[in-house]
């Protein structure tokens, strides 16, 4: 499987999963918030922090009608207009530099996810190692074409697109000169529920397109996004703020400190619990194999006398003969006499 290098971080299905912190729109209007959403993403470990790049302008028209209010009833941007949302959400531009240096001075790579072609434009002015593709812009081909031009990896999620898709999107991107392309699996509502997460798609898709596969999560917790590690998820993208209660855009589905803090740290130990095919005795259970069952002498005995189900018992510790041996020894005669508690071997037998 090829690995991608973002930064100076090797990306690919044998390396760590790289975690990443995505922020939206989760400052509220405040560069203060913003940096230090940065800062509390350093502190729990994430290896990264994503912001995203657009204007109202440049996502949608300043119409508050038909398709462009948001009426559904499970929305958690009920009654906004498309325009009110994004203006609420955008990161001003003029804090990029400042998040993005607040990232390299806190060891974190910072990147962005750019929604139009002027978003892609002023992003390169900036010098960003990678550009992520929301889930609704990975049919926007122009789009593509544009960010693959830069020859800077892609990270792509795949929300609500089908096999056919997702073909013209990388075909797209490699003829435009990308060479590196990762795929998160997603699931595009806010928030996702557990089962329709469908993590088993994601071995499918490295598969189907010889990429690295990771997650982009918008379940609650952080139960999915540990689970797809065992499928080998080589990123995973949570949404993140400092504090739930005090509300933002995302804020609902997204990880507080602490959550992304066992976030980092339950990834890497569900990492390291795949480990490799084995069965038998590892090194570190062998002082274990004494505590295994086996067969012991239950009663004084003298020798001669007869093994029965009353003096011959299945017991831990595991220094006698295997269990295996029972219907074996029992009727056999004892070679000399025994005293209780003493672990049955063939020496002992008559």
């Amino acid at each position: 499987m090829k690995e991608i290098m973002i930064g100076s971080r090797w990306i690919g299905e044998g390396r760590p999963p790289f975690i990443v912190a995505e922020m939206s729109g989760n400052h509220n209007q405040s560069l203060e918030r913003a940096l230090a959403i940065v800062e509390a993403a350093a502190q729990a470990g994430a290896h990264g922090l994503k912001i995203q790049t657009y204007t109202a302008d440049t996502m949608t028209l300043d119409i508050n009608r038909g398709e462009f209010h948001i009426g559904d009833e499970g929305s958690l941007w009920k009654g906004k207009s498309l325009y009110q949302l994004y203006n609420e959400a955008h990161t001003p531009w003029e804090w990029h530099r400042a998040i993005f240096d607040r990232c390299r001075e806190l060891g974190m790579i910072g990147f962005s996810t750019p929604f139009d072609i002027t978003a892609v434009d002023f992003l390169e002015s900036l010098d960003v190692p990678c550009y992520k593709i929301a889930s609704f812009e990975n049919t926007d081909l122009p789009l593509i074409r544009k960010v693959a031009s830069t020859g800077k990896p892609m990270i792509i999620s795949t929300g609500m697109a089908g096999i056919g898709d997702l073909d013209e999107t990388i075909r797209t991107a490699r003829n435009q000169g990308c060479k590196d392309i990762i795929l998160l699996k997603c699931t595009s509502s806010y928030p996702a529920s557990p089962e329709n997460s469908n993590l088993r798609t994601i071995p499918h898709l490295r598969e189907l397109f010889d990429l690295p596969v990771g997650l982009s999560d918008h379940t609650l917790g952080i139960g999915a996004a540990v689970a797809s590690v065992a499928f080998g998820a080589a990123v995973i993208e949570k949404h993140f703020t400092l504090n739930r209660a005090e509300g933002g855009v995302d804020a609902a589905f997204s990880l507080e400190p602490a959550e992304m803090k066992m976030l980092v740290e339950e990834t890497a130990r569900a990492r390291q619990a795949l480990g490799k095919i084995s069965y038998g005795v590892s090194e570190k259970e062998k002082k274990s194999l004494q505590f295994r069952r086996s067969l012991y002498v239950g009663t004084d005995m003298k020798a001669g006398e007869e093994f029965t189900p009353e003096n011959l018992r299945d017991i831990r510790p595991g220094y006698g003969l295997s269990p295996k041996y029972y219907d074996v020894i029992l009727g056999k005669r004892v070679s000399r006499d025994v005293s209780k508690g003493t672990p049955v071997s063939w020496e002992l037998i008559g």
